[in-house]
């Protein structure tokens, strides 16, 4: 069993790669290795940042290991909330004052689309840094709808469909969400690497 480090504290994240790592893999999470401390996303490109909490994990503890940065970019609003998705309304990182804020913005606007973008970085001791890339295009919609998913899954409807992200099942979310396009790419590399 190939031990592989995801450099996140999110809950939410943790439980969704898990679900999307095959077999002969074993996921360790921050919580797992008891890793307590912050860790800094300055950058402003998603890549950036990916990489910078990828190499200071890997740095740290030696593990391979990946980190990825997701965001949405909303057209009207020339790209924002971007790298500071989570942080949109404050530092606290707050969900629900984040789709507040965005709403709130968005409240005279009739162009509403929008893109989920997730990056993914992976370091290991052998074959180096690596960059995978997932997006997905949508709508946000004016209210919230469902309670699947988390961040700004409930005002988000992708391509292709009539339902946020926040109501459709998480098999579904599994398979076409830009973090789960992202994580294909890894999943091909390791199992690649690992033939």
């Amino acid at each position: 069993m190939k031990r592989i480090l995801f450099a996140s504290h999110n809950d939410h994240k943790v439980a969704e790669i898990r679900l999307m790592l095959p077999q002969g893999f074993s996921l360790l999470s921050l919580r797992d290795i008891n890793w307590t401390t912050d860790i800094p996303e300055p950058f402003e490109t998603y890549e950036e940042n990916a990489i910078a909490k990828a190499q200071l994990l890997f740095n740290q503890t030696g593990l391979s290991c990946f980190a990825d940065d997701s965001g949405l970019e909303v057209e009207a609003l020339d790209g924002r909330p971007g790298v500071f998705s989570a942080r949109y309304a404050g530092i606290e990182r707050d969900s629900q004052n984040n789709i507040k804020k965005l709403l709130s913005e968005l409240s005279d606007v009739p162009d509403r689309k929008a893109s989920f973008h997730s990056v993914i970085a992976y370091v290991d001791d052998i074959s180096g840094i690596h960059i995978f890339k997932g997006k997905v295009d949508g709508i946000i919609t004016k209210k919230q709808f469902g309670n699947g998913g988390f961040g700004y899954d409930p005002v988000f409807i992708p391509e292709g469909f009539h339902q946020t992200f926040g109501e459709l099942s998480e098999l579904v979310k599994n398979r076409i969400s830009h973090r789960a396009i992202a994580m294909k790419k890894l999943v091909s590399f390791l199992q690649f690497l690992n033939k």
